[in-house]
């Protein structure tokens, strides 16, 4: 399995450096890609009609963000991967990172956004943040930074923490009335 995972991992990665149109769009997705969706969720909070049931969406995105981040770091007190560029799998066009490989933050972040719209009922906009979490995702492979595995698994976690919110923060509690109510 873990032959499969470096193999897929390397093919991903084989254009990296040797594709002058693609290289800069990776770097800035991968870059920016995370911070646009945490942007595009928290600009969502002043739009115009003030619908609770968004805003309670919303809330619960910025939740599962912040869980699957935590999460991410209670793995890493037991996985420790080295970087697919540190064992020759990839050939690294950023720089290098001083983390572990498993799982992609990047990918987590992504996902449990994505993840929160779609466990919510908002199909359409979850769904468009879902195919910025897969291009996200599939930027940090192509650098060089990440096993297709490390992405699987930060799109676990992500989707994980989007469930665990969904199911410990409702809709309509008093704590959520005033959250939503905010501002």
């Amino acid at each position: 399995m873990l032959q499969l995972d470096a193999a897929i991992t390397a093919w991903i990665n084989t254009w990296a450096g040797q594709a002058p149109a693609i290289d800069p769009m990776m770097i800035g997705v991968s870059t920016v890609g995370v911070p646009l969706m945490v942007l595009a969720v928290a600009s969502q909070w002043w739009l115009p009609r003030r619908d609770p049931a968004i805003r309670h969406v919303l809330v619960a995105a910025g939740l599962s963000f912040l869980l699957g981040l935590g999460i991410n770091q209670l793995i890493l007190l037991f996985i420790q991967r080295a970087r697919p560029y540190e064992a020759d799998v990839t050939h690294l066009i950023i720089d290098r990172t001083v983390d572990f490989s498993f799982p992609s933050d990047h990918a987590t972040a992504g996902f449990a956004i994505a993840a929160a719209f779609l466990v919510h009922g908002l199909s359409r906009r979850g769904l468009c943040f879902l195919a910025a979490a897969v291009l996200i995702g599939v930027s940090r492979i192509y650098l060089g930074t990440h096993y297709v595995s490390d992405v699987a698994g930060g799109a676990a976690t992500g989707f994980l923490a989007a469930l665990l919110v969904r199911s410990a923060y409702r809709e309509n509690t008093g704590l959520d009335r005033l959250v939503t109510g905010l501002f």
